[in-house]
């Protein structure tokens, strides 16, 4: 027989009785399926105090329990499967793995997504402002999939490209482009799938709120680096790689605007790193720059301040407000005041915060909706 909703309340309230927690503990009774589960499945569920509840069926188990921090006791039903559910957690997208008698699975029940480095569960909480990248009856780009060579490498590389509606009809007009960076863990799946970037565009265009443009994301890492070695990554093999190939390739076989004015680069974390070292070093080729939880750019990052100001048309940084702010320093400094002090030299800086979020996807989906507009004015 399958366990009601009903029923696991009961036991979950039996569960506080007898440990003596605190009846407001127990969570509310509105679930609703996951968005981002497989089709037809009914858990995860959410609820609208952004809590998680989950369900594994492991018959010969001992123990269950999921990878979220201070997840509830994972107990079995009288469906004979495993139920648990998580604390409040942010609005947007979350990892997660379930962990059966020690060992850390994949949940069958999501869909599955790149991060931590390899293909897991995630799960998206419905957030306030999730119509910024709701799939709407609006005109659609494309997200392609490409194979290039890189000779520097030796090796072929992938990217994820996103034309903008109108791409393949209105065949004499061209377009600038943005190349978009992953962060730590992830690859160039992550902002077309868990970061809708391309539901993003498709609405911003739709609501005439940005410049149509082509964005690129391709794989961030060149070598053989693995979690807990970033410190070994070496950024220069990306960097040829990006430069000499990847845009002579994309402007070579896109319609693009293929010049510097025409050109901007941003990432999260990691990538905003890549984002900051590699524009910094070729003004000649990016004239627009954001960092998404990834740095700021202080005076002091500026070697020929002229220079700068002559080619560059943008700086964005952003951050989610639990990343910033407390008592201890900021590698890079404050980011807010390195914007402001650009501003003060005459350079375009915007500096945006996403309200209640941390280093996660909801955050760099509003700072790209917020950074897109901004791009490509003049």
């Amino acid at each position: 027989m399958k366990i009601s909703l009903t029923s696991l309340i009961a036991i979950t309230s039996l569960f506080f009785i007898q440990t003596g927690l605190a009846q407001t503990d127990q969570p509310k009774d509105d679930w609703k399926p996951a968005t981002s589960n497989q089709p037809g499945k009914d858990y995860p569920k959410v609820n609208s105090e952004g809590r998680v509840m989950l369900r594994i069926v492991a018959p010969e188990a001992v123990s269950v329990g999921c990878t979220f921090r201070d997840s509830s006791e994972f107990k079995k039903g009288e469906d004979g499967a495993w139920y648990g559910y998580t604390r409040p957690l942010d609005e947007g997208f979350h990892y997660y793995s379930l962990k059966i008698d020690g060992a850390e699975v994949p949940d069958p029940n999501s869909m599955m997504y790149f991060g931590a480095m390899r293909w897991g569960s995630g799960v998206e909480l419905p957030a306030h402002d999730q119509d910024i990248y709701a799939l709407k009856n609006v005109p659609h780009g494309q997200l392609r999939e490409i194979f290039f060579h890189s000779e520097s490498l030796n090796s072929e590389r992938r990217a994820f490209v996103y034309t903008p509606p109108g791409y393949d009809q209105n065949t004499n007009q061209r377009y600038p482009v943005l190349y978009l960076q992953h962060g730590w863990g992830e690859n160039e799946y992550g902002w077309g799938n868990q970061g809708s970037a391309a539901k993003i565009m498709d609405n911003l265009i739709a609501e005439g709120k940005t410049r149509p443009f082509i964005i690129v994301m391709t794989y961030g890492l060149t070598n053989d680096t693995r979690m807990g070695g970033l410190r070994n990554f070496k950024i220069e093999p990306f960097e040829t790689m990006l430069i000499a190939e990847l845009i002579p390739y994309i402007d070579a076989g896109f319609r693009t605007l293929a010049d510097q004015p025409n050109r901007a680069m941003a990432g999260l974390s990691m990538g905003g790193m890549e984002t900051k070292t590699i524009t910094l070093r070729n003004l000649d080729k990016f004239s627009h720059i954001g960092l998404f939880s990834g740095g700021s750019i202080s005076l002091e990052d500026i070697a020929d301040m002229e220079a700068f100001k002559q080619s560059n048309k943008l700086v964005f940084v952003s951050y989610g407000s639990r990343e910033v702010g407390g008592s201890q320093p900021r590698r890079g400094g404050d980011p807010q005041a390195n914007v402001n002090a650009l501003k003060e030299a005459g350079i375009n800086s915007h500096y945006y915060i996403s309200p209640d979020t941390a280093h996660e996807w909801q955050t760099w989906r509003r700072s790209l909706h917020q950074f897109a507009p901004l791009l490509f004015k003049h």
